[in-house]
């Protein structure tokens, strides 16, 4: 019998009185989206995402990113998908405006959001057990991925194998959107130029988890004609006018031009109008 005069029970009773409950499972039909943070899930009951006709200069990449989604949400073959380039061109917003439009058509398609980090990542099996056996669609969302430091190496093969090929790969009812700033995902040195062991094969290592990817889309920067076309179809839309030099002045004062920049730029224009963008 446990004396419950024994210093040590009452220690451990009194944990145990403070201690939170236990999380209850999740219900993965429940909400439009999730944040996975490795060992816990968060549900997001309302999905904000940005009007898919709202994003500009990015038709190409937009038809194709949505169809694939689409397909995915129907239970048809679609690809992985990395979308990569120059931050601040739409690359996460077009995959949260993806799922938000198809949801509002009435598609089972839930966004699962994960953070790029290693340790993060080192919780997809354990996220993928729990959505394999879900009678729904999802799309996990790793938003400005890349692998830098000591663990750059066995972190990326962890995800190549996840991908394609491992023993804990992703359901079939999942799929990957990634968004990196670079293609190859992992961080190149200058020093590689120079490894006397094989610096082709340490090329191929970081474009090999590029390579796992069925469907890779590059956002490139803006020039100064694609930056003012992206503000003349916002403005258009919202029924403002604008000046391009005031325009220009804008970017040149942000160090920049993006599509970010240009719907900054909109913001501070209908702002200056007394206008909503709602």
């Amino acid at each position: 019998m446990t004396d419950q005069n024994d210093p040590l029970t009452r220690i451990a009773a009194a944990l145990e009185r403070i201690a939170p409950p236990a999380l209850p499972p999740t219900d993965w039909t429940a909400s439009p989206a999730y944040v996975w943070s490795g060992d816990s899930v968060l549900g997001v009951h309302h999905l904000q995402a940005v009007p898919l006709d709202r994003l500009r200069g990015i038709d190409a990449q937009k038809a194709s990113f949505t169809e694939n989604a689409r397909r995915h949400a129907a239970g048809l073959p679609a690809h992985d998908a990395l979308l990569w380039g120059s931050r601040g061109m739409g690359k996460s917003a077009l995959v949260k405006a993806a799922v938000a439009d198809i949801q509002a058509g009435g598609g089972s398609l839930a966004l699962v959001q994960v953070g790029g980090e290693a340790d993060a990542l080192s919780g997809l099996p354990r996220l993928f057990s729990q959505l394999g056996d879900t009678d729904r669609r999802f799309l996990v969302f790793i938003d400005d991925i890349g692998f830098d430091g000591p663990e750059a190496a066995s972190a990326a093969r962890s995800l190549r194998s996840l991908l394609e090929g491992g023993a804990m790969a992703r359901p079939a009812n999942v799929r990957l959107a990634v968004t990196s700033n670079r293609r190859a995902i992992v961080e190149r040195h200058m020093g590689e130029q120079d490894d006397p062991i094989n610096p082709r094969d340490a090329v191929d290592d970081r474009l090999a988890l590029a390579d796992r990817f069925g469907l890779s889309l590059g956002f490139p920067a803006c020039d100064q004609n694609a930056y003012l076309d992206i503000i003349r179809g916002y403005a258009q839309s919202y029924g403002l006018d604008f000046d391009p030099e005031d325009a220009l002045l804008w970017a040149r004062q942000r160090g920049s031009r993006s599509g970010r920049i240009a719907w900054h730029y909109i913001t501070e224009l209908a702002g200056r109008a007394g206008r909503s963008l709602g």
